[in-house]
């Protein structure tokens, strides 16, 4: 074990996985000798050369386009997108190419060894084109994966696992938590399943679920609550696609309970999804309406980052509403 926080753990899975497979290429804009603007490919053109570790151009466009020509021809590539906010223009390349190729060809082809990792969310006063959470638009898309991780543990075993993974999947990480997240990390390789949601406090009165930094807030929200006698179960999702209905429904059968937080805006983000499957789900069980703690539907903002934000105090609100209901 070592003491890793997440960018040395995402680090260190990609060293890991281009070790074990010459085919893994790690490209992106500033990612070669610079290390990407983040510092997250630090050393690894040195130790791979610059024909597996290299700088694109600034086109994500054109990113996406190469690394789907390079997964469909039997490489295994790793796009960086610098922030999660500029992978819009890429957006045609994911949606209608990288999800779609198996099925458009019958299986014949595939693009299933790609990997988009992405810094998402806010929490760095980045303002309105470096904070966004755009996880629900991919959801939306049959053919990808869409994983989230809350912490460097977690970062390592889950982005081994995506890279392996025989489907696209876009990888987002909690920009907020690359330096301040810190913790022990196996030094070995190791996986974390993907689809799989992890029960991380077992509680009796109400399921608080979310996932990546919003994990943070949603254990002190707890940890507030439990002052007041309210015993919280707290879930991180982990994938927002495939996501596990299994436990969360088990979840909320037990406590008659659901509040679900995300960074995103409230209209349409992942959280609406979570809340209409679980009332489909688990009628008969609930106690209460349940209830979403999300960003508000605004750009997100600069100056008012405090105000827009889905905090411990907000969420802790929303769970004295429920269990009040």
């Amino acid at each position: 074990m070592a003491q890793m926080n997440m960018l040395h753990a995402i680090n260190n899975a990609l060293d890991i996985a281009m070790s074990e497979d010459n085919s893994t290429l790690c490209f992106g804009e500033d990612v070669g000798h610079f290390g990407g603007v983040f510092r997250a490919t630090s050393g690894l053109q040195d130790k791979y050369g610059k024909a597996r570790c290299f700088n694109t151009p600034l086109v994500e466009q054109g990113i996406i386009g190469f690394a789907n020509g390079l997964a469909a021809q039997g490489s295994r590539p790793i796009a960086e997108i610098q922030f999660a906010d500029y992978i819009f223009p890429a957006f045609d390349q994911i949606v209608n190419e990288a999800a779609k190729f198996r099925y458009r060809s019958g299986n014949e082809f595939d693009v299933g060894k790609l990997t988009i990792r992405a810094p998402y969310g806010g929490g760095i006063a980045g303002g309105l084109y470096h904070s966004q959470s755009p996880e629900a638009y991919f959801a939306h898309t049959p053919g990808l994966k869409v994983v989230i991780p809350r912490n460097p543990y977690q970062a390592k075993g889950l982005l081994l696992a995506s890279i392996r993974d025989d489907n696209p999947v876009i990888f987002f990480e909690p920009k907020r938590l690359y330096r301040a997240s810190v913790g022990e990390v196996p030094e070995e390789d190791y996986q974390l399943p993907i689809g799989k949601a992890e029960v991380l406090q077992t509680g009796s009165d109400i399921t608080l679920l979310a996932w990546g930094a919003q994990m943070e807030i949603l254990q002190q929200a707890a940890d507030l609550a439990a002052n007041d006698g309210v015993s919280c179960e707290v879930i991180d999702l982990r994938s927002i696609l495939p996501w596990d209905v299994e436990t969360i429904a088990n979840s909320v059968m037990k406590t008659g309970r659901l509040l679900v937080s995300q960074e995103a805006p409230l209209t349409a983000g992942f959280a609406s999804e979570i809340a209409a499957t679980i009332q489909q789900e688990c009628f008969l069980h609930l106690e209460s309406p349940v209830e979403r703690v999300c960003g508000l539907d605004t750009p997100y903002p600069l100056a008012l980052e405090k105000e827009y934000v889905a905090d411990h105090l907000k969420i802790y609100e929303a769970i004295k509403r429920s269990v009040q209901f």
